[in-house]
């Protein structure tokens, strides 16, 4: 049980939570991630602008929410309520596009601050006439504010924009404003209030157990009965027959455009009904009590929903992240099988290694082995990309992501390709400090006329190369360094070079996997959120 005196605990584990549903984030497209978007945004709007603000300020007046579809004659019921023109109204639909709040002079306070809807910045226009009447105020995101006397004290009214409004910005403000509410004030007319939309807001007031009341307004007389019966049997349906129920005629006010106010014999009852919960203690309580312990006792089923949807998130993005490091790791494996086959031996790369020395230089070979190595490099990302792009077609989460590059993605080819330039760099720069470091026999003369002069570091590189990408085709390359070298040398020469080569390989292809992984890595789709959210319910659950 909730009471609405001020508590600290409580609104500490409320905010607690609220940064934990601000944190989630749920960007992939998977069923159900809109309804946990909406979900999420409900939550926010009614923790920013109703829970915390009501448990902090307990003796705040009441605020009425007035929603309905287009059409339904919201202002004109706020301006019969409140005795004047304040919130504009006429043959124009959706008419409402500013959000109206009216207050009692003495409760302007309460409202003129950031204290509810605090991202709509307040306007104050002067006090409409027959002769000016309101206009709406240029700014977005705004709440007008008006006051009038008219009004008993502890009591506001909002009217929103239409639920349904053909702008989706008006319809999301006009929830996120009844989520607001102390009091829901649903208004539908008798040709739509078995429409779907004011529906869904009876029953989302029903799952909240908000304080709710129902207008059916512009009934014609010669159906009244029969359609009020017809409504009234609808909500005994829904579970809503305790719904406090008022009618409203149609009348020449309500079908001239709405230009004028109803006839205050109209909207007494409604009046009444509004002002007693509003003057009486026991009444107002009841109203307050009933609203707040149904949001929060909303959360222990809406949280578990959102933290399953957070799970949901993660557990794809976990398999789409999983697609892109299977694939480039199967790739790894079939390139170094293929550097152990001696795959790069191939085409020209073959053709310089027979001519060579005689046809070819050491710098040709060197040239044709580094671009048959990007060749194989470069056809192994395309590959993995195949592989992603295949995975992910059949992933609706992949949506979110943008297409895998096709097999011939040229700025992948570029890439690669100044990869495999800086290997041969790197392999030059070993070749050269080889020779450099090579020790030559004092005395007598070697039997070998190779072993008499120093060798050429192209030529140690070529052969160096060749010896590591070749495979057995090209087992000559090594005892040639063997000869040039010496055998220790030599073997310490291709340790070094295979270790170089399978490093810019993993390079290579890790940066290729990486590259693939970084818009999943931006949505920063993780578990945490899921955990963190039903702790925080854990903690609100003890405090309530």
């Amino acid at each position: 049980m909730v009471t609405l005196d001020e508590r600290p605990q409580l609104i500490d584990a409320l905010s607690a939570l609220r940064d934990r549903v601000a944190a989630v984030r749920l960007p992939l497209p998977l069923p159900g991630a809109s309804r946990a978007r909406q979900t999420r945004a409900e939550l926010l709007a009614q923790l920013d602008d109703y829970l915390v603000p009501r448990l902090k300020d307990p003796d705040a007046p009441l605020l009425a929410v007035v929603g309905g579809s287009t059409g339904a004659g919201k202002s004109t019921l706020v301006n019969s309520l409140v005795g004047r023109r304040v919130s504009e109204s006429g043959v124009l639909r959706p008419t409402t596009r500013t959000p109206v709040l009216v207050c009692h002079p003495e409760d302007h306070h309460w409202f003129a601050g950031m204290r509810v809807l605090p991202q709509l910045t307040r306007v104050w226009l002067p006090q409409a006439d027959e002769e000016h009447p309101v206009e709406e105020p240029p700014e977005e995101n705004a709440l007008r504010v008006e006051t009038a006397a008219s009004l008993p004290r502890g009591l506001a009214l909002l009217d929103a924009p239409d639920i349904d409004s053909l702008v989706v910005e008006n319809r999301l403000l006009a929830a996120e404003l009844i989520c607001a509410a102390d009091i829901w004030v649903m208004v539908t007319t008798a040709s739509r209030y078995a429409d779907a939309v004011p529906w869904h807001l009876l029953r989302t007031a029903k799952e909240y157990d908000a304080t709710l009341v129902t207008v059916l307004d512009r009934v014609p007389h010669q159906v009244i009965g029969e359609v009020s019966r017809q409504y009234e049997a609808l909500l005994d349906k829904a579970g809503l027959g305790d719904v406090p129920r008022f009618t409203i005629p149609e009348l020449p006010e309500s079908t001239d455009g709405g230009s004028g106010l109803l006839p205050d014999s109209a909207v007494a009852p409604l009046r009444g009904w509004l002002a007693h919960r509003a003057e009486d203690p026991a009444a107002r309580q009841q109203a307050l009590h009933r609203t707040a312990t149904g949001v929060i006792d909303s959360l222990d089923s809406r949280l578990p929903e959102l933290a399953g949807a957070v799970a949901a998130q993660y557990a794809s993005a976990v398999r789409l992240g999983g697609a892109v490091e299977t694939a480039y790791r199967e790739q790894a494996k079939r390139v170094r099988q293929q550097l152990g086959r001696g795959a790069v031996l191939a085409g020209d790369a073959r053709t310089r290694w027979r001519g060579y020395p005689r046809d070819s230089t050491a710098d040709e070979l060197l040239d044709a082995l580094a671009e048959s190595l990007a060749a194989l490099l470069h056809c192994a990302v395309a590959a993995a990309e195949e592989r992603v792009r295949d995975a992910w077609q059949r992933d609706p989460a992949a949506d979110a992501l943008g297409p895998p590059r096709t097999g011939g993605d040229r700025e992948a080819g570029e890439r690669t390709g100044v990869e495999v330039r800086r290997w041969r760099r790197v392999l030059e720069e070993l070749a050269e400090e080889e020779v450099r470091n090579v020790e030559r026999p004092s005395g007598s003369r070697s039997s070998r006329a190779s072993r008499t002069a120093v060798p050429e570091a192209d030529t140690v590189a070529a052969l160096l190369a060749a010896s590591l990408l070749g495979g057995r085709r090209t087992r000559a390359a090594g005892d040639r360094l063997a000869e040039l070298l010496g055998a220790q040398a030599a073997l310490r020469l291709r340790d070094k070079g295979g270790e170089l080569v399978l490093s810019y390989v993993d390079r290579v292809l890790h940066a290729e996997r990486d590259r693939r992984l970084a818009p999943l890595d931006g949505l920063d789709v993780t578990p945490e959120p899921q955990a963190e959210l039903i702790a925080a319910l854990s903690v609100l659950q003890k405090e309530k």
